[in-house]
C-alpha cells in the first residue's frame, strides 16, 4: 500500500535527524522563521541587534530578484547600525559552510495579507530557507513537477518575493522513490508554452553513473549536511550575463572533485572523457575558479586549439563570471600576463599556437628577439620554470600537439596537464591519413595524460537525455547509382578518368535535389538548420553554385516554392593573415586546398560573401573574414522559431562547410547534418554531434543524411566510443528504424480507438467533446500525445517510402488528425485551467490532472505563425466563393490544431468567421481589421467584467490601459479604483482579490506574453 505524503514527510524528517540535522517543528509561520533566523545571525556576526536594526536589515537583504538574493547569501553584506558605525557581516558561515546550523522544517505557513500557503519540508542554513522539498504519493512527470513548482512560485502571496523564502536556491520533488532537483530563478527562464523552454531538472547519479533515485539514498548522498554546503558554494554558478542560477550535473561534479583531488594530491595528470555536448566548458571553468583559490597554484591555462573556440571559451567563462578572462591579443600578451602576480590574471584561456609559439626558441619572434639583443618568451618566462602551473587542454589532438607537450612537460617539470576530451584517442583511432599520401599519426590520450579520472559517454549522455539519439539515412541518390554503375562496367582507366568530372557534378546535383527533396522532413518544416559537410573546397564551391542553380529552376516552375537560404563558409588562402592561419591549423582539408589554384578559390570566397551581405544587409569581406564566419555562426544560432523579430529571410536554412563547424559548434537549433565527405572515428562523431543538442519535443533526434553509404564507419565508431556499454550500444545510440515507429504508431493509433470504443464513442474528433468526467478526458490527453509524439517523430524520417508514407495517413489522414489536435487542445486548456486549484482534500481526478504535462510545443507548427494566418486570410479573402486554395472550414481547422497562437485562437477563428469570401480585402486591411475585432471584443470583456464587479467600465478600462502602457501593475491604483465603492478594508481587499482573478488572464492575454511588473502577487 502507497504512503500517506504525511508519512513520506515524516519518514524524510527522521532521516534528516540521522544526518544531524536539527529538526525544528516550532518554526511554523513567518515570525518563527525570522526570530530564529535572527538568532543565526547574531551568534555568526558576534553581534546583537535592536528590533528596529533587525527590521531594517531584514528588508535590506529580502530581494524579489532570485539571482541578487543568490549572490547575497555567497558574499559579505555591509549594514549601518543605528549609532553610526558599520557592520560587515555574513548571512551564512562562508569560510567554512559545512559549520553553519542545519535545520529542517515542516509545513511552514507564510502568512501574507491574501495567502495561508504552506510548504512541506524546508532546510535551513543559518536560519535561511535555501531547499524546498515537495513531496508526491502519485508518480512524478519530471517536467511537470519542475511546472508545479513555478505555478507555486507564481501564486498569491507565495512569499518568494517578500519574506525570507527569497534565499531558495535548490527545489527537490519526491515520491519517495523517485527523485528529482533543480535550480531556482526568474520567471522567464521556465517558460511551460508551446516553445517548452525549462531550465535542466536533474536526477542524481554516482560516479559511475547509476541514478540514486530514493530519497532515502539521495538525502544521503546530497543533504549530508557538508555536501549540501558544497552543492551550494561550490558546484553552482551564478550566470551573470543571463541572471540566472545553474547547478552543476553530477558527472561535472565528479570531474571537478577529480581534477582538484589530483592538484591537491600532485598525482601527475589525467583526462576527463566526458562526451560533446554535456558542458564541459562550465566542468573546467569550475575547476579552474576553484584552482584560482588554490596557493600552491601559480597559474592555471585552459588551452584550445583555435581562434574561434579561444573567443567561445573567453565568452562562455566571462558569461559564467563576468570579466574573469581577457583575450591574449598576442604572444606578447599571454606572456604578460603569465608573468602577472595580478589576482585576475590567474586564470588564463589561450591557443595552443600562442602557447607553442612563446616556448619556441626557433619562432620567427623569438629569433627577432635575439637579434635585437631582447630576452626570448623563453627566457622571460624563466621564473615560472619551477612554479606549479596547471594545463587544462580542450580536445587537443591535432599531430603537432605531441611537440607541444613535449615542450611544456620539458620547460614547466612541475606543470600538471588536465584534457577534456569528447573523442578520446585510442589505438584503434590513432592513425590518420595525411595529403600527401602518409600516415600520420596522433599520441593516444592515455599516452599524454596518463590516467582517466572520469568518463561520461555519449552513451550515458542518450540515456540521461541530455543528449539526443541519432537517426541516420544512409541515401545514394539515383543519379550517383547510375553513375557508379556505369563506372563498374567501364574498364578503360582512361575514359573512366574523362567521366569522373561529369559524374561528380551530375552526382552533385543529384544530392542538391534529394536534400530539396529532404530539407523539409527531416528539419521539421525549417524549425531548425542544417550543415551541408563536403570534401573539399572546391564541392563546396559547386554545391553553392547548384543550389542557386537548381532552386531558381524550381522558383520557375513553381511560384509559391520558397528557396532555402544557403551559405557557404571555408578558409581563404592565409597570405600572411594570422588569423586566417592560425584558424587553418585546425582546418588540414583547407589548408591543403588553398594551395591549389588559390586565386579561385578566393574569387569564389568574394562572391559568396558578397551574396551574403545582398541577403543579410551586413558588409563583410574576405579580408575581415573571421567577422564573416562569427556572423554565419550567429545566425545558426539565432534560427529560434516562432521569433517574430527574427523573420525566416534572417536566418540560414544550411551551411556549406569542408572542415568548419564540425568540430566544437552548438547551437540547439541545428538538427540535420548532410554528408558528402568520408568520415571515421572521431571525426565522425564530432561531425554528428552537431545535430544532437537537446531543444524539446519538436527535436526528437539528431538527423544525419549521409550521401557516401557509411554505415560501417559509423558502426565502428560507435563501437569504440560507446564505453563500457558496447551491447547495447547500437541501440541506444540509433533511433528506431521507420517500420518499427510505425508499428507503434499503428498501436498508439488503435488504443486510442480502442479507449474510445469502450467509452461508448466512436474515434473520431467529435466523439471527444463527448467524453464524460475527467478521467476520461485524462485518458484521452495522455493517449493522443502518444500517438503525437510518434506522428512527430515520423515526420522527420527522410527515408520513408511511398508505402510507408502511405500507410501512415491510411492509419490517421491528415484531416481527422488535425481535427483531433483540435479537440486535444480544447480539452487541455479545459483541464490546464484546473491545475494548481487542488484543495486540501483533492479526488484522485484532480491528483492526476495535477500530474499532466500537456506538451504543447508537440502541437506547434514552425510555419503557422501570425503573419502566415495573416497571408491566408487575406487570400481567402481576395478569392473568389468555390475558387479557393483553401476553405474557411480548413483554415479554421489547421488554426485550431496548431498551438502556436493558442492565446489568440479565439479570436483569430471569430475573426475570420465575420469575413465573406471574396471581399478582396488587401492584407494591411486584414491586419488592421483583425486589431480593430480585437480591441472591440476585449472592450466589450471589460464591460462586462465592470459591471460583475460594480465598477464603472470607462474606470476600469482606463486602469487597464495604464498598465499595459507602462507593463507596470500598480497596487495603489486599484484601490483607488474600488473607492466609489466606499467599502471597508476587508470588503475591498475581498472585491479586490475577485476583480484580479479575472483580470490577471485578460492582462496576460493583451500583454501577449510580456512581463507585467507587479503582477507576482496575483499571479
Amino acid at each position: 500500500m502507497a504512503l500517506k505524503e504525511s508519512e513520506i514527510e515524516q519518514k524524510l524528517i527522521s532521516k534528516l535527524e540521522e544526518l544531524k540535522y536539527t529538526y525544528r517543528p516550532d518554526i511554523r509561520d513567518k515570525v518563527t522563521l525570522e526570530q530564529n533566523f535572527r538568532e543565526k545571525f547574531e551568534a555568526l556576526n558576534y553581534v546583537r541587534l535592536t528590533d528596529a536594526e533587525f527590521a531594517r536589515l531584514r528588508d535590506e537583504i529580502i530581494n524579489a530578484d532570485v539571482f541578487q538574493a543568490a549572490k547575497s547569501l555567497r558574499e559579505y553584506g555591509h549594514f549601518q547600525r543605528e549609532d553610526g558605525t558599520p557592520l560587515d557581516y555574513m548571512l551564512v558561515n562562508l569560510k567554512d559552510w559545512c559549520k553553519n546550523d542545519f535545520e529542517v522544517i515542516n509545513q511552514l505557513r507564510i502568512n501574507t495579507d491574501n495567502s495561508h500557503h504552506r510548504y512541506d519540508v524546508i532546510l535551513l542554513i543559518n536560519g535561511l530557507p535555501v531547499v524546498q522539498i515537495e513531496l508526491k504519493t502519485l508518480g512524478i512527470n519530471s517536467r511537470r513537477a519542475m511546472e508545479q513548482i513555478v505555478q507555486y512560485k507564481n501564486d498569491p502571496g507565495n512569499g518568494y518575493a517578500n519574506t525570507l523564502l527569497c534565499f531558495m536556491q535548490l527545489f527537490i520533488v519526491s515520491n519517495r522513490s523517485n527523485t528529482y532537483y533543480f535550480a531556482n530563478n526568474h520567471s522567464q527562464h521556465f517558460a511551460f508554452n508551446a516553445d517548452e523552454r525549462f531550465l535542466p531538472i536533474y536526477q542524481l547519479a554516482s560516479e559511475d553513473n547509476n541514478k540514486i533515485t530514493h530519497l532515502d539514498v539521495f538525502a544521503d548522498k546530497f543533504l549530508a549536511k557538508c555536501t549540501l554546503g558544497q552543492m551550494i558554494s561550490r558546484y553552482m554558478v551564478l550566470v551573470a550575463s543571463e541572471q540566472k542560477l545553474m547547478v552543476m550535473r553530477p558527472y561535472q561534479i565528479y570531474a571537478v572533485r577529480a581534477i582538484v583531488d589530483c592538484i591537491h594530491q600532485n598525482r601527475g595528470n589525467g583526462y576527463i572523457w566526458h562526451t560533446t555536448g554535456s558542458g564541459k566548458t562550465l566542468t573546467s571553468f569550475k575547476a579552474s575558479t576553484l584552482l584560482k583559490d588554490n596557493p600552491d597554484i601559480e597559474k592555471c591555462l585552459f588551452v584550445v586549439d583555435r581562434k574561434d573556440l579561444d573567443r567561445q571559451t573567453r565568452e562562455e567563462f566571462n558569461k559564467f563570471q563576468q570579466g574573469c578572462v581577457e583575450e591574449n591579443t598576442n604572444t606578447e600578451t599571454l606572456v604578460r600576463r603569465l608573468l602577472s602576480e595580478d589576482y585576475a590574471d590567474k586564470v588564463i584561456v589561450t591557443t595552443i599556437q600562442k602557447l607553442g609559439l612563446a616556448l619556441d626558441e626557433n619562432s620567427k619572434r623569438n629569433q627577432q628577439h635575439k637579434e635585437n639583443g631582447k630576452l626570448t618568451y623563453k627566457e622571460r618566462l624563466e621564473p615560472l620554470r619551477n612554479k606549479r602551473i596547471v594545463f587544462i587542454f580542450d580536445e587537443c589532438h591535432r599531430s603537432q600537439f605531441g611537440e607541444n607537450h613535449k615542450a611544456i612537460k620539458a620547460f614547466f617539470p612541475k606543470a600538471q596537464l588536465f584534457g577534456f576530451t569528447g573523442t578520446p584517442i585510442f589505438d584503434d583511432n590513432a592513425t590518420y591519413k595525411q595529403f600527401d599520401g602518409t600516415v600520420g599519426s596522433y599520441r593516444t590520450t592515455k599516452d599524454i595524460f596518463e590516467k582517466q579520472l572520469h568518463a561520461y559517454t555519449i552513451t550515458h549522455a542518450i540515456d540521461d537525455h541530455n543528449v539526443l539519439r541519432f537517426h541516420i539515412d544512409y541515401f545514394k541518390p539515383e543519379a550517383a547509382q547510375k553513375n557508379e554503375d556505369n563506372n563498374k562496367v567501364d574498364d578503360k582507366a582512361t575514359h573512366k578518368q574523362a567521366k569522373l568530372k561529369i559524374d561528380e557534378t551530375i552526382t552533385q546535383q543529384g544530392v542538391v535535389e534529394a536534400i530539396l527533396n529532404k530539407h523539409n522532413a527531416a528539419t521539421n518544416q525549417r524549425r531548425f538548420n542544417a550543415i551541408l559537410a563536403t570534401a573539399s573546397i572546391n564541392h563546396a564551391i559547386a554545391y553553392y553554385e547548384l543550389f542557386k542553380q537548381v532552386q531558381a529552376e524550381r522558383q520557375t516552375e513553381n511560384p509559391d516554392f520558397t528557396p532555402l537560404n544557403i551559405a557557404c563558409v571555408f578558409s581563404p588562402p592565409a597570405e600572411g593573415n594570422k588569423d586566417v592561419k592560425q584558424l587553418q591549423e585546425d582546418l588540414p582539408q583547407e589548408k591543403a586546398d588553398n594551395q591549389q589554384e588559390p586565386e579561385k578559390k578566393k574569387a569564389a570566397l568574394k562572391t559568396i560573401i558578397a551574396d551574403y551581405n545582398a541577403h543579410y544587409g551586413s558588409n563583410h569581406n574576405i579580408n575581415e573574414f573571421d567577422l564573416y564566419y562569427q556572423d554565419v555562426q550567429q545566425r545558426i544560432k539565432d534560427q529560434q522559431y516562432p521569433n517574430s523579430d527574427y523573420p525566416h529571410k534572417n536566418k540560414i536554412d544550411i551551411t556549406i562547410v569542408v572542415d568548419m563547424l564540425l568540430t566544437g559548434f552548438d547551437s540547439k537549433y541545428l538538427n540535420t547534418l548532410y554528408v558528402d565527405k568520408n568520415l571515421k572515428h572521431h571525426g565522425l562523431i564530432q561531425a554528428f554531434s552537431r545535430t544532437n543538442r537537446v531543444l524539446n519535443d519538436t527535436k526528437p533526434y539528431g538527423n544525419i543524411l549521409d550521401f557516401r553509404g557509411q554505415e560501417e564507419a559509423v558502426d565502428a565508431a560507435i563501437a569504440l566510443f560507446s564505453g563500457e556499454d558496447t551491447n547495447r550500444s547500437r541501440e541506444i545510440w540509433l533511433v528506431d528504424p521507420a517500420p518499427k515507429v510505425i508499428e507503434n504508431y499503428e498501436k498508439a493509433v488503435a488504443a486510442m480507438a480502442e479507449f474510445m470504443t469502450q467509452s461508448g464513442l466512436i474515434s473520431e474528433p467529435q466523439g471527444v467533446y463527448n467524453l464524460k468526467g475527467d478521467t476520461a478526458r485524462i485518458e484521452f490527453i495522455n493517449r493522443f500525445k502518444e500517438v503525437q509524439r510518434l506522428k512527430t517523430q515520423l515526420d522527420q524520417y527522410t527515408d520513408l517510402d511511398e508505402a510507408q508514407r502511405d500507410k501512415i495517413n491510411t492509419l490517421l489522414p491528415e484531416d481527422e488528425l488535425l481535427s483531433l489536435r483540435s479537440s486535444y487542445l480544447e480539452t487541455a486548456q479545459r483541464l490546464k485551467a484546473q491545475q494548481g486549484k487542488t484543495g486540501e482534500e483533492a479526488s484522485d481526478a484532480q491528483e492526476a490532472i495535477e500530474q499532466l504535462d500537456f506538451e504543447f510545443v508537440l502541437f506547434s507548427s514552425a510555419l503557422i505563425d501570425y503573419d502566415y494566418i495573416m497571408g491566408l486570410i487575406t487570400r481567402y479573402s481576395q478569392n473568389k466563393p468555390g475558387k479557393q486554395t483553401m476553405s474557411r472550414e480548413q483554415l479554421v481547422n489547421m488554426l485550431a490544431s496548431n498551438s502556436n497562437l493558442i492565446e489568440e485562437r479565439d479570436e483569430i477563428i471569430a475573426y475570420i468567421n465575420s469575413l465573406k469570401a471574396g471581399e478582396g480585402l488587401k492584407e494591411q486591411e486584414i491586419r488592421n481589421g483583425y486589431q480593430s475585432f480585437k480591441a472591440q471584443k476585449a472592450d466589450g470583456e471589460l464591460g462586462d467584467m465592470a459591471s460583475r464587479h460594480g465598477l464603472q467600465a470607462t474606470r476600469l478600462k482606463a486602469f487597464v490601459d495604464a498598465i499595459l502602457d507602462r507593463m507596470i501593475f500598480d497596487g495603489e491604483q486599484l484601490s483607488d479604483l474600488f473607492a466609489p465603492l466606499d467599502l471597508g478594508w476587508k470588503a475591498r481587499s475581498k472585491a479586490e482579490l475577485a476583480l484580479m482573478e479575472e483580470l490577471v488572464p485578460f492582462l496576460k492575454k493583451q500583454a501577449q506574453g510580456r512581463e507585467i511588473s507587479g503582477l507576482v502577487a496575483y499571479e
